[in-house]
């Protein structure tokens, strides 16, 4: 992937989140990462309390949402209309949950964006990331958010390298990415839109959109049926 196929616009479909004003400010959908706590307390506030309940501070849920009472919802947040969080899934915070989501079984999410229909099912941990519309990741997968030696995340372009300024920076996935089972997507991993990751992946660049990650180096074109 070049940098700019990375741009927001191009691999996520921005009227599928209520974040659409925050991500139009910047190109790439990292550069929101910074923002998302702030940006959720004050869009909180604008939500009608005939829609959603506000259980406690910064917390906001939607009243068709589904949240199990074994679920730790930390604020700020705002969960959205027909979102189902499951057993003991554990939201730390500055997440941001769109229409029709699934968070699972065991799931941790922490500073993070959700667009509508994402679903993260089965024992997933996804921080300091922004996960397009319908991407789906499989159970066990991960997002890795910090460097094992500290350093800020670059992310690794074919014509170059972005250097994000971030220390936690986990996964950007574009619009119906399927993330296979036991996958690792490690700091600085961007997805474009329609493109599979085979299980038990470890990520580790930007992935062009319309296609097949199949290990470190090795990606094919998707063939499109018309």
């Amino acid at each position: 992937m070049k940098k700019e196929q990375a741009f927001t616009k191009k691999i996520m479909s921005l009227e599928h989140t209520a974040a659409a004003e925050l991500f139009e400010k910047h190109a790439y959908p990292w550069e929101v990462l910074s923002e998302i706590s702030g940006f959720i307390k004050e869009y909180g506030k604008t939500l009608a309390p005939s829609e959603y309940d506000n259980p406690s501070e910064n917390v906001w849920i939607h009243k068709t949402a589904k949240v199990f009472s074994s679920a730790y919802i930390g604020g700020p947040c705002i969960i959205g209309p027909e979102t189902e969080v499951r057993h003991c899934a554990f939201i730390r915070g500055s997440a941001l949950i769109g229409r029709g989501c699934v968070v699972g079984n065991s799931t941790e999410l922490k500073n993070v964006i959700l667009f509508d229909n994402v679903q993260v099912p089965h024992y997933n941990y996804v921080g300091d990331s922004v996960l397009g519309y319908r991407s789906h990741m499989g159970a066990g997968s991960i997002t890795s958010n910090v460097k094992s030696d500290k350093t800020l995340v670059k992310v690794h372009f074919e014509d170059g390298d972005v250097e994000t300024g971030l220390k936690k920076f986990g996964a950007m996935l574009g619009d119906r990415v399927e993330v296979g089972c036991g996958s690792v997507l490690n700091p600085g991993t961007v997805i474009g839109c329609d493109t599979n990751v085979y299980p038990l992946s470890s990520v580790r660049k930007a992935v062009d959109s319309f296609s097949i990650y199949k290990n470190q180096g090795e990606t094919a074109a998707k063939t499109v049926v018309e």
